[in-house]
């Protein structure tokens, strides 16, 4: 007759004993210590060397950039100096066109003016001579409201002739700010009227003032 063998707990394994001297595992210990702290301070110094090279190599790469633009801006430089003196003469082109736009701005033409006048003149009656002179610069966006060329205009006629009216109807013209009559001669069988006239701006060629515009 056979009996089962009846199991055993087995609580823990054999008992260690550390014989080591504590002076011994002590200096393991620290040898370990020694040894971890020598590898975090490799790895600290890696880490150093390589940030210093990554810096190094962007102030390098920094330097290069600003060399190369330094060298640009040089060449730019000298680029605008040889232009320099074509920059001077557009200036002064620009500024003698100004000129010319300032002092031909009350540029007339006297044909066009008094043949504003003679729109106005009956058959009979004709220009005999004129006295006029050019206004002043336009000072407001209506040249309608502002004297262009002022004057004496001389008419003469065989035949009496209703100046009255004729002054009216040149008051009336286009282009006329003002007309009045003057004084009124008999020169043998010739009359003589004298009308003094105010032109507006608008008989103003504005040709330079059209070539500055462009």
């Amino acid at each position: 007759m056979a009996f089962a063998s009846t199991p055993t707990l087995t609580v823990g394994g054999a008992p260690r004993v550390n014989l080591l001297p504590r002076a011994v595992v002590e200096r393991r210990e620290r040898a370990v210590l020694l040894r971890k702290w020598g590898w975090g301070l490799v790895a600290v110094l890696a880490a150093v060397a390589l940030g210093t090279a990554g810096v190094s190599m962007l102030l390098t790469a920094a330097s290069v950039r600003l060399a190369t633009a330094n060298v640009h801006t040089t060449e730019l430089l000298s680029q605008v100096a040889t232009l320099q003196p074509v920059n001077q003469k557009l200036q002064l082109e620009a500024e003698l066109a100004d000129f010319r736009t300032q002092a031909m701005a009350t540029d007339l033409k006297w044909a066009d003016v008094l043949q504003i006048v003679k729109d106005a003149l009956p058959a009979d009656v004709g220009i005999s001579e004129y006295s006029l002179a050019p206004g002043g610069l336009a000072l407001t966006d209506d040249p309608a409201t502002e004297a262009g060329a002022t004057g004496r205009v001389h008419f003469i006629s065989p035949t009496p002739t209703d100046f009255v009216a004729l002054i009216r109807d040149v008051r009336q013209l286009p282009g006329v700010l003002d007309a009045d009559g003057w004084a009124t001669t008999l020169s043998g069988d010739t009359y003589d009227y004298e009308l003094r006239v105010t032109f507006d701006q608008t008989v103003y060629t504005g040709a330079y003032a059209a070539e500055a515009e462009q």
